[in-house]
C-alpha cells in the first residue's frame, strides 16, 4: 500500500513503490511504520502475522535473518539495487540518512540523537517488553519477576520525565528517537506495564504532542484491527515465545 504521507495524487502511469515494508502492529512495527509516514516515502505493505506464525516462513527470514518485524526492502537501495534491512533501530537511522530527515548532521546533535536511539533500543523496548511480558502473558505468575521488570520500567519512565522535563523532545528536536521510544509508552502498551503515565507529567505532554502528528496516526493505525496485547491462545503463545522459537535459526 501506498504510505498515505506521501502525498501522491496519482496519475496516468503509477509509480513504482520503493519500500517494501513486513510489519505487525506492535511496538517495534511501529516505529518502522510512524517512520515511513513521516518521511513521506511509498511503501507497499506486507503482513507478518506473529500469531499465526508468518515469522517462520523462509521467504521471510531471508530478508530477517532474526525472524522479528519490522523489516524493509528498498528498491532503491545502495548502488540503486535491492537492499534489505532488519532491526528496527537499523531501519530508523537508514530511512533518516536516505531522506535527510530526523537526525541531524551536525555531529554533537547527531550522536545526542543516537545515544537515545541506542537507550531504546537497549533499555526501553527489552525491559518494558520483560516487564509487559510477565504481566501480560506469562502463564505463572512470577512475583520476583514481575517486581524487577515493573520497578525498571519505573526507572526508565523516570529518566524519560527527566530528560523531558529540560526539552520538547528527547534530543531537543523531533527525532528518529521520539519515533522509536514513542510506540512503547502507546495506551495499549501500557496497560500491559499496569502503570499510570500522569505519574510523569513530562513524558504524558510529549506522548500527546507525538500522538497528535499526522503521520504519527497514520502509522499507529496500520493494521489496527488486528492489534491485540496480552492474553494470547495456545497456539499464538506457541508462535511468539514457545518451541517454535527454539526450532529458527
Amino acid at each position: 500500500m501506498p504510505g498515505q504521507g506521501a502525498g501522491r495524487a496519482g496519475g496516468a502511469e503509477e509509480e513504482r513503490i520503493v519500500i517494501e515494508l513486513y510489519f505487525w502492529p506492535t511496538p517495534n512495527g511501529h516505529k518502522a511504520a510512524i517512520m515511513l509516514e513521516e518521511v513521506g516515502l511509498d511503501y507497499e505493505l506486507h503482513p507478518i502475522n506473529i500469531l499465526k506464525g508468518d515469522q517462520f516462513d523462509p521467504k521471510f527470514i531471508a530478508i530477517s535473518p532474526n525472524n522479528r518485524i519490522p523489516a524493509i526492502v528498498d528498491h532503491e537501495g545502495p548502488g540503486d539495487a535491492p537492499y534489505a534491512i532488519f532491526e528496527s533501530g537499523a531501519i530508523l537511522m537508514y530511512l533518516a540518512e536516505k531522506t535527510g530527515m530526523f537526525l541531524p548532521r551536525d555531529t554533537a546533535e547527531r550522536y545526542t540523537v543516537l545515544q537515545w536511539l541506542f537507550f531504546q533500543v537497549g533499555n526501553v523496548g527489552p525491559l518494558f517488553g520483560q516487564c509487559g511480558h510477565f504481566q501480560g502473558y506469562a502463564p505463572e505468575k512470577i512475583p520476583y519477576a514481575i517486581e524487577r521488570y515493573y520497578n525498571e520500567t519505573l526507572r526508565l519512565y523516570r529518566v524519560l520525565d527527566t530528560a523531558l522535563g529540560e526539552r520538547d523532545y528527547l534530543a531537543g528536536d523531533y527525532s528518529i528517537a521520539d519515533i522509536a521510544t514513542y510506540p512503547w509508552v502507546m495506551p495499549d502498551v501500557r496497560k500491559l506495564h499496569k502503570l499510570d503515565i500522569d505519574q510523569f507529567p513530562n513524558v504524558r505532554r510529549w506522548h500527546d504532542a507525538i500522538a497528535a502528528r499526522p503521520a504519527v496516526e497514520r502509522g499507529s493505525a496500520l493494521l489496527a484491527d488486528d492489534l491485540k496485547y496480552g492474553d494470547p491462545t495456545d497456539a499464538a503463545f506457541d508462535n511468539l515465545f514457545g518451541r517454535r522459537e527454539t526450532e529458527v535459526g
